[in-house]
C-alpha cells in the first residue's frame, strides 16, 4: 500500500472535491501532497480550505503543505513551487485540477468570466506545467495529469458555451504538445476525465442542469489517477482517459460503488460523444 512512497505530488485546486479526493488517495499510498489554491479562509458557499485539507492528507502519515496560490499569477506559480522545494525536495508528479466553470453563451458571457476560465484553465495548467518541469526532470517516474477532456470538434460541444469549451480544450491542447515535448524526458503527460458527471462544488452551482443523484462520488476520478500515476511514465503518455475506460482496465467492473444514489441513471459529461 505504498506505491508511492516518498514520492512528492503538487496538486491545483486541492481544497475540496476532486483535487483534494486525488490528495487524499495518494497519500492513503504514500505521496506527500502540496496543495496549490486559493481558499485559506472559510467560505460559507464551499467546503474546505487549503489548510483543512492538507490537516485531512495529514492523517495518512505523510507530510502535506498549504500555499494559497492563484494560478493565474505566474510570480505565485513560481513562488509556490518554490516553497515545495525548500520544504519536499524535489517534484515527481502534477496534477493540474484547478479550474473555473461558466456555461454561457458568447452573447451573455461577461467578458471577465471569459478571463478567468482562460486565464485559470489554460494559461494557469500551461504555467503549472512548464515551472514544474525542471524539477520533473530529476524524477524516476514523472507525470504531469491534466483534468481536462478529448478533443471533439463537433459544434455541439460549442454552440452554448464557447468560452468554457476554449477554455478546456486549451488543457487538452497542453496535453497533446507537452506529452511529444516532453517525451525526451520520459515525463508523461496525460488527461483525465469523467465518463459521467461528478457531484463536486462547481457542479451544485450550476443551478441544477445536474441533480446531485445523477452524479458519481469524486473517488471514481481519484481511483483512476491512482492507476494513471502508477503507470510507466516513458511508455503511457499522451492519453486521453476516460475513467470507465481505465477502472475496467484494471479490472475493475462494478462501478456501482461511486454512485452518489446507486440505481439512479447517470448523467454523462460534456464533451464525450
Amino acid at each position: 500500500m505504498e506505491e508511492f512512497k516518498n514520492k512528492n505530488v503538487v496538486i491545483t485546486g486541492a481544497s475540496r472535491g476532486i483535487g483534494l479526493s486525488i490528495g487524499k488517495k495518494l497519500a492513503s499510498h504514500g505521496a506527500n501532497i502540496a496543495i496549490l489554491a486559493k481558499t485559506d479562509l472559510p467560505n460559507p458557499k464551499l467546503p474546505g480550505t487549503i489548510y483543512t485539507a492538507a490537516e485531512e492528507i495529514k492523517s495518512y502519515g505523510v507530510k502535506s503543505i498549504a500555499i494559497k496560490t492563484d494560478i493565474r499569477f505566474e510570480d505565485q506559480i513560481q513562488s509556490a513551487i518554490n516553497e515545495v522545494i525548500e520544504k519536499l525536495g524535489s517534484i515527481d508528479i502534477l496534477v493540474n485540477n484547478a479550474s473555473a466553470i461558466s456555461l454561457f453563451n458568447s452573447e451573455s458571457l461577461p467578458t471577465k468570466q471569459f478571463d478567468l476560465m482562460n486565464d485559470i484553465n489554460l494559461r494557469g495548467t500551461y504555467l503549472c506545467s512548464k515551472i514544474c518541469l525542471q524539477y520533473l526532470k530529476k524524477s524516476n517516474n514523472p507525470h504531469i495529469l491534466n483534468l481536462c477532456p478529448p478533443i471533439s470538434l463537433k459544434p455541439k460541444w460549442f454552440e452554448n458555451f464557447t468560452a468554457y469549451t476554449i477554455a478546456k480544450y486549451g488543457m487538452s491542447m497542453c496535453v497533446i504538445g507537452m506529452s511529444e515535448e516532453y517525451k525526451k524526458y520520459k515525463i508523461a503527460v496525460n488527461a483525465l476525465w469523467p465518463k459521467t458527471t461528478i457531484d463536486t462544488a462547481a457542479i451544485r452551482m450550476l443551478g441544477g442542469i445536474v441533480k446531485p443523484q445523477q452524479c458519481r462520488t469524486v473517488d471514481i476520478l481519484s481511483d483512476t489517477a491512482f492507476y494513471i500515476l502508477k503507470r510507466d511514465s516513458s511508455k503511457f503518455t499522451g492519453n486521453f482517459c476516460i475513467d470507465e475506460e481505465v477502472l475496467k482496465e484494471e479490472g475493475i467492473n462494478n462501478l456501482e460503488k461511486y454512485s452518489v444514489k446507486p440505481g439512479e441513471k447517470l448523467f454523462d459529461d460534456l464533451f464525450l460523444d
